[in-house]
């Protein structure tokens, strides 16, 4: 098999602090190797392959990994937004346009517009991505989006508990029932793991329980939407649920961080949202002083963070969140994959998937220096190059 070597790397970004220097495993005059879809080795430039890329002085960094994004609706919700912008409050019940919008699709134009969401995503350097449904919200919608997620990640979630559609409602716990039953056995077959939204406009903690415990029972992983819209039960019931992570997090009590920094559950931010919805931003800091496992994601999705940019979110983290350029960086790669419960990315070592993201731009701190800027030059996914 052929071999291929990214050389002459500027700084070389692996997460692994045993090889490099500091947290983020930094090696400056770098060279990674990699076979078919695999690193074989990390080291000083110069090492040989059967075929040499010159990285000219780049910063190099595994690629992001976007733990929780919503790709595959139909429709658009501009209107929503700017309505917002003048002064609308957020609610989850825009979530029902998208719905119908989405149930209005077929499955072609679906794929295509997932397709395009998800090739924006690898311009940003993302190249590990999860994608949820939740804009079907009947056994047949649900199942076909996630079939459709499925074509482009192994990591899809099945959210059919988003909010209670319009044909259940005043029966938000026939609609809870309905998901646990019909609608699980429908989206089994699709899905790697089950969420929830924990709020008030969607469901409560018992229903947020009963959702996790059917999923678990069929063998779903656990995530879970908490703590987005004001403090409540979500990322206690995360914890106590021993969900895979707790996204969200906007609203932390001191109880609510105890409980995360205990736990193997991580802390999933998603600042654009808070951004996208004029919501205060997470208070990072004192969640990682503490102790707690932290990640990133863009939460795509049409109705509050419609973007894919890493990028951005990395320096809303740093500027609004008090998260330094390091952690956020770990929070954008290695933290995405713990989230997932993935050992194989967000790190460059040998074994590891062959995913880099090349930046046009001698540090990773440019992503926080030069906010707005398009600083991915070019991608390696699974061993391909792009």
């Amino acid at each position: 098999m052929t071999t291929t070597v990214l050389d002459h790397i500027g700084l070389l970004v692996t997460n692994d602090p045993n090889v490099g220097e500091g947290p983020l495993g930094i090696i400056r005059d770098a060279a990674v190797v990699f076979e078919g879809e695999h690193i074989v080795a990390v080291g000083p430039a110069g090492m040989t392959a059967d075929r040499r890329i010159d990285a000219e002085g780049r910063c190099v960094l595994p690629g992001f990994v976007d733990s929780h994004t919503h790709l595959v609706f139909a429709g658009d919700r501009g209107d929503e937004f700017a309505a917002r912008m003048a002064g609308r409050p957020y609610e989850a019940g825009g979530i029902r346009v998208s719905v119908a919008a989405t149930r209005g699709a077929s499955d072609d134009e679906l794929r295509r517009l997932t397709q395009l969401r998800r090739a924006e995503a690898r311009r940003a350097g993302i190249t590990t991505v999860e994608i949820k449904s939740g804009y079907g919200l009947d056994a047949e919608h649900e199942a076909r989006c996630l079939a459709v997620g499925r074509s482009f990640t192994a990591d899809t979630t099945f959210l059919g508990a988003h909010v209670v559609p319009p044909e259940f409602d005043g029966r938000a716990d026939d609609y809870v029932h309905h998901v646990c039953t019909d609608m699980l056995q429908a989206a089994l077959p699709h899905s790697r793991w089950i969420d929830c939204f924990c709020e008030v406009g969607a469901f409560d903690a018992d229903q947020t329980r009963a959702v996790l415990a059917a999923g678990k029972a069929a063998g779903l992983g656990l995530r879970l939407h908490a703590n987005q819209l004001g403090h409540g039960p979500g990322v206690q019931v995360a914890v106590e649920m021993e969900c895979a992570s707790a996204d969200h997090c906007t609203y932390l009590s001191d109880d609510d961080i105890a409980a995360l920094a205990a736990s193997d559950t991580v802390a999933t931010f998603l600042p654009a949202t808070d951004f996208s919805t004029r919501q205060p931003y997470p208070d990072a800091r004192r969640a990682i002083d503490a102790g707690v496992q932290v990640a990133l994601a863009t939460n795509c999705n049409p109705g509050s963070s419609y973007t894919m940019s890493m990028s951005f979110c990395i320096a809303l983290a740093v500027r609004d969140m008090h998260m330094t350029p390091e952690e956020a960086v770990l929070a954008a790669t290695a933290g995405g994959a713990r989230a997932l419960r993935r050992d194989n990315v967000g790190a460059l070592r040998p074994g590891m998937s062959a995913d880099l993201c090349v930046l046009d731009a001698p540090s990773y701190t440019h992503l926080v220096y030069r906010p707005g800027v398009p600083l991915v030059h070019s991608v390696v996914e699974r061993g391909v190059t792009g």
